[in-house]
């Protein structure tokens, strides 16, 4: 077999067969295929495509190519959840205990943040002490244990995966949704769970722009879940806005925390029950109408916020901060950013939001830049609310005044307003399963 043929092949609008994909995944782990071959490949797959067959062989072999978690000794269903990455997005710190406390085994590896969107493990690390540095026998212990664990990516996952996403980044070929989907998948394929619930984001913050773009994304997903026999759904959800109203990484832990307590955001809240009620619903919790009451009753009866406390006390976490977070650190300078006029934010570029976080030092432009955990905005108004000249739309936090300083302009750039109010738009925009798309009433689809 030669590489040369299977560029060939594929630039030629042609399918490759099983055997193919699983030399080229091997090659790339052991070194094998130089990297302009690699490229090369990766280019033709962003111009040509690939088949849904196609997708779901270079996915299955990604995922065995490295270590795979075992789940067998967790007793129940285990289910795990993903986003696509967003601003604000802190709804797996809600979602998550609320499954488990409903009897949902949890057991999610999550990543660090890098550009303009937030990390689950940065964020969880905001808590003194906490734990996201598991051994496997650790990680399998408290999923047992607990229901619940959230931990990094550790050992030899998916190194496939590491090798072809390096160049993807190197040659214009992230934006390929059969390659996206690959990577997604192969990672929740090889963390053992037996259900798999995707969150995929649509908008100004999100990798896909419209909510078109992101169901195509979420429905090459279900297909590979399908193909792979993991029962897997998705929903596509609104991010043309931040999620809430706190961006940085110990501000949304304590967002979540109120969101976990009843006092969240309506927007956050409503996304994060959701969520957590999809994931029941996977598990055989119910009906879905069922299963979003057994969520909404997680939060009243505090069931939800103790699932939080016991996971954060079992990795290692100062559960006091979560109780008390008042008497927690905060940052060192603040400034307000004021409305230039008076009307209604009519839209956000929520990815100018996430770009005005990492000035603020919430966030990294490499893996390996230091974060400040007390950093980030909370938004005082967001896209339909009246604001008037000189009101603040949002407040930012960072070490140093120069900071707030050099981050304010980008912030205050990301609002529009106008005379009217926009009309209104639900959060939840979609859901995919096996059987298609079911678009929600309201939901715009350009």
């Amino acid at each position: 077999m030669r590489m040369y043929d299977v560029i060939a092949r594929k630039r030629d609008g042609g399918e490759l067969t099983d055997a193919e994909i699983a030399w080229f995944v091997r090659g790339c782990v052991t070194g094998e295929i130089p990297d302009y071959q690699i490229s090369a490949l990766l280019m033709a797959v962003y111009l040509r495509g690939m088949t849904a067959r196609e997708t779901a062989e270079l996915t299955l072999c990604m995922a065995a190519s490295g270590d795979t978690v075992d789940l067998s000794s967790v007793p129940g269903v285990t289910v795990d959840k993903h986003s696509t990455g967003g601003v604000g997005d802190k709804t797996t710190l809600a979602a998550i205990p609320m499954a488990a406390s409903l009897g949902v085994f949890a057991a999610k590896m999550s990543g660090r943040g890098l550009g303009h969107t937030g990390g689950t493990i940065d964020k969880l690390e905001s808590i003194p002490g906490f734990r996201t540095g598991l051994s496997r026998g650790e990680f399998l212990r408290i999923v047992r244990q607990v229901g619940c664990c959230i931990a990094g990516q550790s050992g030899n996952l998916v190194p496939a995966d590491k090798k072809l996403y390096a160049l993807r980044d190197v040659t214009a070929t992230v934006e390929s949704v059969p390659l996206i989907a690959s990577s997604v998948m192969s990672k929740k394929l090889a963390s053992g769970a037996g259900r798999i619930l995707l969150d995929v984001k649509a908008g100004s913050g999100a990798f896909m722009k419209t909510p078109e773009q992101a169901a195509g994304l979420a429905r090459a997903m279900v297909d590979i879940g399908k193909h792979a026999g993991r029962r897997t759904e998705a929903l596509v959800t609104a991010m043309d806005r931040p999620l809430g109203r706190s961006v940085g990484n110990w501000l949304e832990v304590r967002e979540a925390c109120e969101t976990l307590q009843g006092r969240g955001p309506e927007d956050l809240t409503v996304l994060s029950v959701e969520l957590a009620a999809e994931m029941l619903f996977l598990a055989g919790g119910g009906n879905r109408a069922d299963c979003r009451a057994k969520a909404e009753r997680s939060i009243a009866d505090g069931s939800a916020f103790r699932k939080f406390r016991e996971m954060t006390a079992a990795q290692g976490g100062d559960v006091s901060v979560l109780d008390h977070p008042d008497g927690f650190g905060a940052a060192e300078a603040s400034l307000s950013v004021d409305a230039p006029e008076s009307g209604f934010v009519f839209s956000m570029d929520t990815e100018r939001c996430g770009e005005a976080s990492v000035l603020l030092g919430a966030g990294r432009e490499k893996l390996g830049d230091g974060i400040d955990p007390f950093a980030g905005f909370v938004l005082r108004k967001k896209t339909g609310d009246r604001v008037e000249k000189g009101e603040p739309l949002a407040v930012l936090y960072a070490r140093t005044e120069e900071k707030c300083r050099s981050a304010a302009p980008l912030l205050a750039g990301a609002f529009f307003i106008r005379a009217q109010a926009p009309s209104p738009a639900p959060s939840i925009l979609a859901r995919v399963t096996e059987d298609g798309v079911t678009w929600m009433p309201g939901a715009a689809r350009g």
